[in-house]
C-alpha cells in the first residue's frame, strides 16, 4: 500500500509547499514520528517541542502548520492547519490496510442460540460469550474472552478487544471502540447501613449504561450501571484507561476524561468537558459545558462551564494559581511572622521593667 502526493493532498486538505510539484514527490508506504521516520515515510510537526527532530527528519513527506520557517532539504511539506489531526487520516488509511478482520465464530466462543450474531458479519474471537437475547451489529468485532450479558444491544463497527465485560441490558453504539480488561455495567457502590444489624446492606442497581456512538473507552475502565435509569455517556466522548464512573453519572458529548479520574454517582458533566488525571468529582454535582479541570483537581461543588478550574477544593484557574503561589511562600511568612512575635515579646519585656511613674 503506497499513496503518492495527490493521494496525501486529498485526504488532509493541505497545500504541497516543496517541492513545487507533485510528480516530484515520492511515494509513501508508511508513517512514523519525526525521529523515526525514514525515506518512503510520512510524519507531522504537531508540537513545537519537537522542531529539532523536524530540522533533522529522514521522512520523505512531513505535514506542517502553515508558515514553518525552516524547510529541510529533501523533504516534501505539506502545510495544514493541524499536523496532527491530518496525519491521523494518513494512519487510518494504513491501518485499514493492516486489519485482519473476517467474520466468523471462532469454535471455542459460546454464543446463545437466541443470541442476534450475524456470523457472515460479525467476529467473535476465541473463548467470547455471547450471552442470551444479546444483539451485535454489523461489522463488530468481538474480542478473545469477552462477555457479553443477556439483552445487551451492541451495535455496528464496535471494536469490543480482550477481555471486555458488558453486563446485562447495557447499550453500546454504532463505532464505539473499548480497550482490553474495561466492565461496562457493573453494580454501582451502593450500601446502606442497616442501624439494627450493624452491618452494610446491599442496595440493588436494577439500570443500566447507555454508550453513544463514536465513543472509546480505555482499558481497565470501570462504568456502573445506573441505580435506576440510565447511566449515560454521551456520543463522541473519549475515556482513558484507568478511569471510574458511577452509576446514574451523565457526561455530555465529545467529553474527555483522563486516567485515574472518578465520577462519583449522579454527577453531570456537560458537552466538551475536559477532565485531566486524577480528578475527582463528588456526587450530585453539575460541571457546565466546556469546563476545563486541570490534573488532580478536587470537584465538591457545581461548576459553571467554559472555564478553567484546578486545585481541591477547585476553584478558578486563575485564582487556585495565586492561593499555589502564596502557599509556596508560607514557611517564609511563617519565619518572618516568628521573627515578630520574638520582636513583640522582647518590646513586651522591656516596657514591663520601665517605670513611668
Amino acid at each position: 500500500m503506497t499513496l503518492s502526493a495527490a493521494d496525501i493532498l486529498q485526504l488532509t486538505g493541505g497545500v504541497l509547499v516543496q517541492p513545487s510539484r507533485v510528480d516530484e514527490v515520492p511515494t509513501i508506504a508508511g508513517v512514523a514520528p519525526l525521529a523515526d521516520a525514514g525515506p518512503g515515510e510520512a510524519s507531522f510537526l504537531g508540537n513545537e517541542k519537537y522542531y529539532k527532530d523536524y530540522v533533522a527528519t529522514n521522512a520523505s513527506l512531513v505535514l506542517v502548520p502553515p508558515g514553518v520557517p525552516d524547510k529541510p532539504q529533501g523533504v516534501a511539506l505539506v502545510e495544514v492547519e493541524n499536523p496532527s489531526l491530518a496525519f491521523n487520516a494518513l494512519v487510518d488509511v494504513f491501518l485499514k490496510v493492516g486489519n485482519d478482520f473476517k467474520p466468523g465464530i471462532h469454535p471455542s466462543a459460546i454464543v446463545d442460540p437466541t443470541a442476534q450474531v450475524d456470523a457472515s458479519q460479525v467476529r467473535v474471537q476465541a473463548g467470547a460469550v455471547i450471552e442470551a437475547g444479546a444483539s451485535v451489529g454489523a461489522g463488530t468485532d468481538i474480542g478473545p474472552g469477552c462477555v457479553i450479558g443477556k439483552h445487551v444491544r451492541i451495535g455496528d463497527r464496535c471494536r469490543l478487544y480482550a477481555r471486555v465485560v458488558v453486563r446485562e441490558r447495557c447499550i453500546l453504539g454504532n463505532d464505539v471502540v473499548v480497550q482490553p480488561g474495561a466492565v461496562i455495567g457493573s453494580d454501582g457502590f451502593g450500601f446502606l447501613l442497616n442501624k439494627e444489624t450493624g452491618r452494610y446492606e446491599t442496595v440493588d442497581q436494577v439500570g443500566i449504561v447507555v454508550i453513544e456512538d463514536h465513543v472509546d473507552i480505555g482499558a481497565n475502565t470501570t462504568i456502573d450501571r445506573a441505580r435506576f435509569g440510565r447511566t449515560v455517556v454521551g456520543e463522541g466522548s473519549k475515556i482513558d484507561n484507568l478511569v471510574q464512573i458511577g452509576h446514574n453519572v451523565t457526561i455530555g458529548k465529545h467529553t474527555v476524561i483522563v486516567s485515574q479520574s472518578g465520577i462519583a454517582g449522579s454527577s453531570h458533566l456537560g458537552n466538551y468537558v475536559t477532565v485531566a488525571a486524577q480528578c475527582g468529582i463528588a456526587g450530585h454535582l453539575h460541571i457546565g459545558d466546556q469546563a476545563i479541570l486541570a490534573a488532580r483537581t478536587g470537584v465538591m461543588a457545581d461548576l459553571q462551564g467554559g472555564q478553567p478550574y484546578w486545585g481541591s477544593p477547585s476553584a478558578p484557574f486563575k485564582e487556585a494559581m495565586k492561593q499555589a503561589a502564596a502557599l509556596r511562600k508560607l514557611p517564609e511568612a511563617l519565619k518572618a511572622m516568628q521573627a515578630l512575635k520574638r520582636e513583640a515579646e522582647e518590646l513586651r519585656s522591656r516596657l514591663s521593667k520601665r517605670k513611668f511613674f
